[in-house]
């Protein structure tokens, strides 16, 4: 129960099948010698590891989930990394080897003893750290029933920190690392205050459940959490998110602990983002930006989570990192510019690792396009004729488009947002999705590739009957709905909306062209088969009004020399 609503739960996927990918439960104790290989290809052990399989761990309620732990043999006074999620300790739901070339991570690149997406005992234990990857709460073998973030991961993971700390072999710092659902739970295990956490890593990861994912724009869209809900892995029940979403549309006490308390974590954080993914980029900006930590780095890349957390480099530098936090060496981490961006240029050549002293960029002009729906362009100045566009809501062809010039070089990095004068012929409600694309000299879509696939864009959505603001927290170039009331429409009327459109970094070189589609479907699902659409309302026809009252517009993040977008 959260405040007397009723938390659902299902029956976790079995364990025993050889698709689980389950070792079984055999707690044990190795030493793995250098030169140990674990899989034909992968990379040789360059130190002997201690290897404990299964450790028993007891939470604050008595439950008794567990753990594997790599160490250097020997090794004493160790700093930890722990790696938390319920995919699996070793093998798991998902292996680099089940996507395309690995997902572009060599194969030699990795031991293979790492947990999905988390760090690699071979490269950390010959660096004199610990490696702890628990199965959380539920997930296999551990008791209790797996939970989704919120503050019941939080707390587990603070135990576990609190138990590691304690180990004799530990020097009592313990960091977290990892990607995705690993780098989602270190927000809520941070905001509970471990005395023993030295620091966190979060690599791409959300921080609200419901704004950053499930009700993105109070448009209910599960098929992902679906797919990762239907395969856990455990001996009891899981957390039923995707019911809970349909269950409870608006926000209520239980998305609210899906929302990590970001402004009580005070540790120092190495975070790292991307442009290009849906899910996952404005939950880490927000981070970065939200958390009180004094000694805060973010790094933004230009490729995808995976081979970026992979790369040597990259692993090189979280090494410097945690030196300074888990192991005090004096190695001026500190220099290392606040804030690096990558600035993608499809067609041309990306901008990598930017230094800046801040996001948003202090010297962010934000620029208005205004829409003409006459003419189909947006236009630097505000458009003197009322127009409308029609178009079909439930047809998958049916969309609003509109295209802008660039008389010189422009680079828009930050945050986006669409204004909408909109009106629903024959329903009650809209379901509106917005991108914001490249478009070469000729008019030619022209994506960034992440693992050589199309990215569609910076995206925006919104359910109108969400469109309500929450005036203290909302900018003018962020706006942040309530999600708290249904505000449905009567026939004929003509409501503003504001759609926040994914923060992006991107270079348009003269002569090419912006582009903004509005429709009434997802243009870029997750690439996942079978992935279910999210459920709309949207039946009849849209229209969008703009020019003289109807200042339908988008505000862009220029970052320029000049003083005005001045296209053409």
């Amino acid at each position: 129960m959260n405040d007397r609503i009723e938390v659902l739960f299902r029956k976790a996927a079995p364990i025993e099948v050889p698709e689980a990918r389950y070792p079984g439960f055999k707690p044990s104790m190795m030493v793995l010698p250098k030169g140990f290989v674990q899989k034909e290809g992968a990379l040789p052990l360059p130190c002997d590891i201690l290897f404990e399989r299964d450790v028993a761990v007891t939470l604050r309620d008595g439950t008794i989930i567990y753990t594997d732990i790599f160490r250097p043999a020997g090794g004493t006074n160790l700093p930890a990394i722990i790696a938390w999620s319920p995919y699996g300790k070793e093998g798991g739901l998902t292996v680099l080897d089940d996507f395309p070339f690995r997902a572009g991570v060599p194969k030699n690149a990795v031991s293979e003893l790492q947990k999905w997406e988390g760090p690699d005992p071979a490269y950390w234990c010959s660096h004199g750290y610990a490696v702890v990857n628990p199965d959380a709460r539920g997930a296999f073998s551990s008791n209790g029933d797996i939970h989704f973030w919120g503050t019941q991961e939080g707390r587990d993971g603070y135990d576990v920190i609190e138990w590691v700390a304690s180990q004799e072999w530990s020097n009592g710092k313990v960091g977290l690392s990892g990607n995705s659902w690993l780098a989602i739970v270190q927000w809520f295990i941070a905001a509970e205050k471990p005395p023993n956490l030295a620091a966190i890593a979060p690599w791409e990861g959300l921080v609200d459940a419901y704004r950053n994912d499930l009700g993105r724009g109070g448009i209910p869209d599960f098929g992902f959490c679906e797919r990762i809900t239907s395969r856990m892995r455990g001996k009891n029940r899981v957390e039923d998110v995707p019911t809970m979403i349909q269950k409870y549309l608006l926000i209520n006490a239980y998305w609210e602990d899906k929302a990590a308390k970001l402004e009580r974590i005070e540790v120092p954080a190495y975070i790292v983002a991307s442009w290009t993914n849906m899910i996952h980029t404005h939950g880490t900006l927000e981070g970065f930006r939200r958390i009180s930590s004094k000694d805060k780095w973010l790094r933004v890349h230009n490729t995808q989570e995976w081979p970026d957390y992979y790369a040597l480099e990259n692993i090189e530098e979280l090494r410097r990192f945690f030196d300074r936090y888990l192991k005090g060496i004096e190695n001026d981490w500190e220099k290392t510019p606040r804030v690096r961006l990558s600035v993608l240029d499809p067609g041309g050549v990306d901008e990598v690792n930017r230094p800046e002293n801040d996001f948003p960029l202090a010297r962010t002009d934000y620029q208005t396009l205004y829409l003409d729906a006459n003419m189909g362009r947006l236009s630097p100045y505000p458009v003197a004729e009322e127009s409308t566009i029609h178009y079909k809501a439930d047809d998958s062809k049916g969309q609003a488009v509109f295209t802008f010039r660039f008389n010189q070089n422009t680079e828009l990095t930050g945050y986006m947002k669409l204004r909408l004068w909109v009106q629903a012929d024959g329903a009650d409600d809209m379901d509106l999705f917005a991108f914001v694309q490249k478009l070469d000299k000729d008019g030619n879509f022209v994506p960034a590739l992440v693992l050589g696939a199309p990215n569609f864009g910076a995206t925006g959505r919104l359910r109108v009957s969400h469109r309500k603001l929450d005036p203290v927290r909302s900018t003018p170039a962020e706006p942040y709905l309530i999600h708290r009331v249904e505000e449905l429409l009567s026939p004929g009327q003509v409501v503003p909306v504001e759609i926040a459109i994914c923060p992006t970094g991107m270079l348009w070189h003269a002569g090419e062209k912006l582009c903004l589609i509005i429709t009434g479907h997802n243009l870029a699902p997750v690439a996942f088969p079978g992935i279910k659409p999210p459920k709309l309302r949207n039946k009849g026809e849209h229209i969008i009004h703009t020019g003289k009252k109807y200042d339908s517009h988008l505000l862009v993040p220029v970052i320029l020399k000049s003083p005005s977008l001045g296209g053409v």
